[in-house]
This record gives structure tokens, C-alpha cells and sequence, in this order.
């Protein structure tokens, strides 16, 4: 019997990782409407500016979440209203703003990532911490290799 060639089966790992990156995500999103109200792309704007405490301007944090500004602002618009985002100055250049998580939004922020963290372990709890460990190490190395420009 023939095997298939390697490109059949590399393209079956894609659609199933795609597959199992849909399933998560809308779970995630379900989940996050569930139990805060809350939305994915609102979680990811509150993940992002926790790694800042100085904050991020706004063509900064579009940067990191890579979505256009026009996508963050709403969101921003709400968390400010909601009083779990603060917009500050930027000295020396009065059109532009950082805006940064209150004491408010990082402890809403830690509510939410907790109850994430909990959520992702229980989706994934098939795999043993070892196979984890691995498996992600074998996508970073696969994350490299395509940032770096070694892929077709």
C-alpha cells in the first residue's frame, strides 16, 4: 500500500488545528458572555494593556492586538465609561492619549483571566502537563520558523 504524501497529512494537521482553535475560541467567547457580560476581543484589550502599567497608546496597543484602531476604540470607549480604563495625556504631543487599566479593571481583569486560565485547563485536560509542554514548544518552534520567514 501507497502512503499518502507528507502534504496530505500536514494539511489534515491544519485543518484540524483550525478545527480545535474555532471550537475553543467559541467556547471562550460563550463562556466570557456567560458569566461577565463580557466579549473575547473586551478580554484581549484588558490582557493587553495588563502586561503595560504605563499604558499604550492607541495606534500601540492596535499594534499588539493587530486590529485597526478603529476596532479598539469602541471597546476603549466602554471600558473608560464602565471606569475600568483611564485615558492619560501624552506629555509633549496633545493629540495623542495612553490609555491604561484602572485598580477597577485589573481587578476585573483578574477575575476574568482567572476564570479563562480555569476554562482552557479544563478544555485541555486530555493532555498531560509533559504533552503540553511539548506541543506548545513544537508550535513556538513552528511560530518561528514562520516569523522569521523560513515558510513557503
Amino acid at each position: 500500500m501507497t502512503r499518502e504524501p507528507a502534504s496530505k497529512d500536514r494539511l489534515r494537521l491544519w485543518l484540524r488545528l483550525l478545527k480545535t482553535s474555532r471550537l475553543v475560541e467559541a467556547e471562550l467567547r460563550e463562556n466570557l458572555r456567560r458569566e461577565f457580560g463580557a466579549t473575547l476581543p473586551r478580554f484581549d484589550v484588558m490582557a493587553a494593556l495588563s502586561r503595560y502599567d504605563e499604558g499604550l497608546k492607541m495606534s500601540a496597543l492596535s499594534g499588539v492586538l493587530r486590529v485597526s484602531n478603529g476596532n479598539v476604540t469602541g471597546i476603549i470607549d466602554r471600558l473608560t465609561d464602565e471606569g475600568h480604563v483611564v485615558r492619560v495625556p501624552v506629555p509633549g504631543d496633545r493629540r495623542a492619549s495612553l490609555v491604561r487599566l484602572t485598580e477597577t479593571g485589573r481587578a476585573e481583569f483578574a477575575r476574568q483571566a482567572a476564570a479563562h486560565e480555569t476554562w482552557v485547563d479544563h478544555m485541555l485536560a486530555s493532555f498531560e502537563q509533559d504533552e503540553a509542554v511539548q506541543l506548545a514548544g513544537r508550535l513556538d518552534e513552528l511560530v518561528g520558523s514562520l516569523t522569521e520567514g523560513d515558510a513557503p
